[in-house]
C-alpha cells in the first residue's frame, strides 16, 4: 500500500483566507476545487520545512510562523481518488513575507473572506474540517473516500 505524507497551509490575513482555485490542468484531481496550498513531503524533509517549501513554492510567500492546527488522515480503501492512503498535517500561517505569485502552474491564488470558505466548490471533507481552520482550533479528522465520494468521516477536537 503506497502512504503519503503531505501539508496544507492556511494563510490568514485580516479576516482573509489565501487560497488555491486548481483550474488549469485538466488531467488535476482536484480541478475547480478550491484547496489551501500544500502538497508532498519530500525524502527526509521535516513537517514543518515541508509546510515552509510548500507555501513558498506555491504562492511566494515566506512563512515567519506556523501554528500547527491539526491531522488529517485519508485512509486507501481501494478506490480512493488520492492515489493510496494519504497523511497531512494541516497549519496555520499569520506572519509572513513576500508578494503572493501572480501566475502559478495549478491555478489562481485569491484572497477569500473566511466567512465564504465553505460555499467555495471544495472536497465534501474540507467542509467538515474548514470550520476548524477558521477558528483556530486543534483537531484530528479521518476521511474515507470512494471514487470522488466522502463515504465517511471522523473529527475530533484536540485542544
Amino acid at each position: 500500500m503506497k502512504s503519503t505524507v503531505g501539508v496544507l497551509v492556511y494563510v490568514r490575513q485580516k479576516g482573509c483566507f489565501l487560497m488555491l482555485h486548481r483550474n488549469k490542468r485538466n488531467e488535476d484531481m482536484h480541478k475547480g476545487f478550491w484547496v489551501a496550498p500544500g502538497g508532498k513531503r519530500e525524502k527526509n524533509e521535516s513537517i514543518p520545512d515541508c509546510a515552509r517549501r510548500e507555501l513558498y513554492e506555491e504562492t511566494g510567500l515566506t512563512a515567519l510562523e506556523l501554528k500547527f492546527l491539526g491531522f488529517l488522515h485519508f485512509p486507501d480503501t481501494g478506490a480512493s481518488p488520492f492515489e493510496g492512503e494519504w497523511v497531512d498535517f494541516v497549519f496555520l500561517c499569520t506572519r509572513f513575507e513576500g508578494q503572493v505569485k501572480k501566475n502559478i502552474p495549478e491555478g489562481a491564488l485569491e484572497w477569500i473572506p473566511a466567512r465564504d470558505l465553505c460555499s467555495l466548490p471544495m472536497w465534501a471533507g474540507d467542509r467538515i474540517f474548514t470550520p476548524y481552520v477558521i477558528r483556530g482550533k486543534r483537531f484530528e479528522a479521518s476521511l474515507t473516500y470512494e471514487q470522488g465520494t466522502l463515504i465517511s468521516y471522523f473529527i475530533k477536537d484536540i485542544n
